[in-house]
């Protein structure tokens, strides 16, 4: 398993996956993983020859009023639990890497921002669709795998 922390890194990676005449299949996660996340990799396996996933925990997603600091990062165990589902590789920047000082592109997708859940937590929507479209732009992956919880996700995307 690759743990890479770098956009190069990754980018150079997935694309030498797709050499190698594979199909890359991406699991965006915000770590802390667990069964549903793991389903979602093993569906990948099955439909890929190789497994990506993502650890980060993207700070704009979190509203105002919400805990960003107090979410769960248990690297370790999200490693070895990658490393026993046969992950072939795993990218965990950290938050300037993904969200340098100059960043200046943010995306909005103004007809359901304000609906669902993004009613309660302001910025989500965008916080959300702005780190997968990076996600995507980054690990050009020929499949993504999203768990049913993020059915609000699938929407916009």
């Amino acid at each position: 398993m690759n743990l890479v922390k770098g956009i190069d890194e990754a980018r150079d990676a997935v694309r030498r996956m797709q050499r190698a005449g594979g199909r890359v299949g991406l699991v965006p996660t915000m770590g802390a993983l667990h069964e549903g996340h793991l389903s979602l990799v093993r569906a990948a396996r099955e439909r890929c020859t190789a497994v990506a996933v993502t650890i980060f925990v993207n700070p704009l997603q979190f509203g105002p009023n919400e805990d960003f600091d107090a979410y769960p990062r248990p690297l370790e165990a999200d490693l070895a639990a990658c490393e026993a589902e046969g992950v072939d590789l795993v990218f965990a920047p950290p938050a300037d890497v993904m969200y340098p000082t100059n960043v200046l592109t943010k995306v909005r997708v103004s007809r359901i921002t304000d609906v669902l859940c993004g009613a309660h937590r302001p910025g989500h929507f965008d916080g959300v669709t702005t780190v997968v479209n990076k996600l995507f732009n980054i690990l050009p992956a020929d499949s993504a795998f999203f768990g049913e919880k993020d059915l609000a996700i699938h929407w916009p995307l």
